[in-house]
């Protein structure tokens, strides 16, 4: 769902917390950070070991319990 939002409403800076609709001029498009966020979200869901290339120092010491959900499908 958010990904064809994103695309349609032309990377918006946000929506509506409440009711997750478009606030239209209040909402800056083509936002890098919006494109950005989408495509790191994309990457983890494909591989979460992908997780170690943004995680900070004290991250990496804790154990690892990212899995995908079991109501993932392909």
């Amino acid at each position: 769902l958010a990904e064809s939002r994103l695309m349609k409403d032309g990377w918006p800076e946000y929506y509506d917390g409440k009711l997750g609709r478009y606030v239209g001029k209040q909402a800056r498009k083509y936002q890098t950070w919006s494109i950005a966020g989408y495509l790191v979200a994309k990457m983890m869901l494909e591989d979460p070991s992908h997780l170690g290339m943004i995680s900070l120092d004290e991250d990496k010491q804790m154990e690892s319990v990212i899995k995908r959900s079991a109501s993932w499908t392909n």
